[in-house]
């Protein structure tokens, strides 16, 4: 892919929830909408690198989505039409759909993100459903990525978000946004969204970057979105304090080649030291405030990694700790991967190795299992078992930038010329 292609497929996936939201205001149909602007954008993705990009790519992508709109509106008029004239039942003053003769150009600048956002995470549907279609449709994600960070096969995912557009439409939901008291039926999903965006574009899953930078903004925009909604609540305040804590060290996770730079080689002179010092600020107010959540709690243990002049200097004790909490307010499988990182990081490597000893089903053949067994086993001075697990979580991974720093890693601990396990694990997916 080359430069220009990804910098129209960054565009593209910030422009596509505010087009949907557009055309779902005018026409009233979000599957549909949907639909149209997937189409849209795949003209784009193919005209855009080759004819340049138009002086409105917005404009463009709301004529070209908002004209199938349009099409399918008066296709399916023609086909009532046509029924109700065999049947004689076609009245004098037939009125087009509402939005079928709108331009689709809109021209106001209005961004319906937010509210696409909380349409995708409606009470209708389910909470896995809701988060996965929410992460099609305002995360630009794709149906793979998506699957991957619920751990479950593409095929499954793509029927999920299929069903869940389907109740949507079946369902009848107005778009806009809810009121003050529907707030709490969705604010759960809605966070869960955000957070899953942020980690896909802090650390990708897939393909050439190990960064989407697009996707974390995003993230962090929509988050400080629904701060202002809902400043007092300590979770959301958690959730951005969180995202800012963990990009601060955006800029020293990569080396002039692109190539990860694990936690504890990177130059924390290069971490963002305002966006440390506005998450630490978030997370200090929120935490008396109450009731703590996971969001909160993974910020705290963001906020020890920042405050740590060095790597050698964190305090693993008091992250442990932190993990423990997590633990029992979250039952997530990825958190006992970082808490075995931590009890080895204060316990000694064989507490870490026997806390995965039996891991969750859904870790099983997860390439951040092995990651994690490697350090372990480097922590331990057990070479050989570690250089397995390093190639294991190499093939397993579909980030190229983190399989190349696996492989690197194998290969040079397997030649004798291994680093300093002893600061922090290896893994480029996430920091513990």
């Amino acid at each position: 892919m080359t430069a220009l292609e990804r910098d129209v497929e960054d565009l593209l996936r910030t422009l596509a929830p505010q087009v949907v939201g557009v055309l779902t205001r005018r026409f009233g149909d979000f599957s549909a909408a949907e639909d149209a602007v997937q189409e849209a954008l795949l003209d784009a993705a193919s005209q855009w690198p080759v004819e340049g990009v138009p002086r409105s790519p917005r404009g463009w992508l709301l004529q070209v989505a908002g004209r199938r709109m349009t099409e399918q509106v008066r296709s399916e008029q023609a086909r009532r039409r046509r029924e109700e004239l065999v049947a004689g039942q076609v009245p004098a003053d037939r009125r087009s759909a509402p939005g079928a003769d709108a331009d689709a150009a809109d021209g106001s600048g209005r961004d319906d993100t937010l509210t696409l956002l909380f349409l995708c995470c409606h009470p209708v549907l389910s909470p896995a459903s809701a988060i996965a279609l929410t992460l099609r449709s305002v995360g630009g994600l794709t149906t793979g990525e998506i699957a991957r960070a619920f751990l479950v096969p593409e095929a499954t995912m793509g029927q999920r978000i299929s069903r869940a557009k389907q109740r949507i439409k079946s369902s009848g939901v107005p778009f806009r946004m809810p009121d003050p008291a529907e707030w709490p039926a969705r604010l759960d999903a809605v966070l869960h969204v955000l957070y899953l965006i942020f980690n896909e574009g802090y650390a990708s899953s897939g393909g050439p970057e190990l960064r989407r930078v697009e996707l974390s903004r995003e993230a962090i925009r929509l988050a400080r979105a629904v701060r202002a909604q809902l400043p007092g609540d300590p979770e959301v305040a958690g959730l951005l304090a969180l995202m800012l804590l963990t990009e601060a060290r955006g800029p020293a996770r990569t080396g002039p080649e692109g190539e990860l730079v694990p936690l504890a080689e990177q130059d924390r002179a290069r971490w963002d030291a305002d966006a440390i010092a506005e998450g630490v600020a978030l997370i200090t107010a929120a935490l008396p405030r109450g009731p703590v959540g996971p969001y909160q709690v993974q910020a705290a243990i963001a906020a020890v990694h920042d405050e740590a002049p060095t790597a050698a200097e964190t305090d693993w004790p008091q992250i442990l700790a932190l993990y423990g909490v997590l633990a029992r307010l979250s039952d997530n499988p990825l958190i006992t991967l970082n808490r075995a990182v931590a009890l080895g990081m204060v316990e000694g490597p064989a507490a870490g190795l026997a806390l995965l000893a039996d891991p969750p089903p859904a870790l099983a053949g997860h390439h951040r299992l092995h990651a994690v067994r490697a350090h372990l086993h480097e922590l331990a001075g057990d070479h050989e078992a570690a250089v397995a697990d390093y190639r294991a979580a190499a093939h397993r991974t579909a980030s190229l930038p983190e399989r190349h720093h696996l492989t690197l890693r194998a290969a040079r601990l397997a030649a004798g010329n291994a680093g300093d396990a002893r600061t922090a694990p290896p893994s480029g997916r996430g920091d513990p």
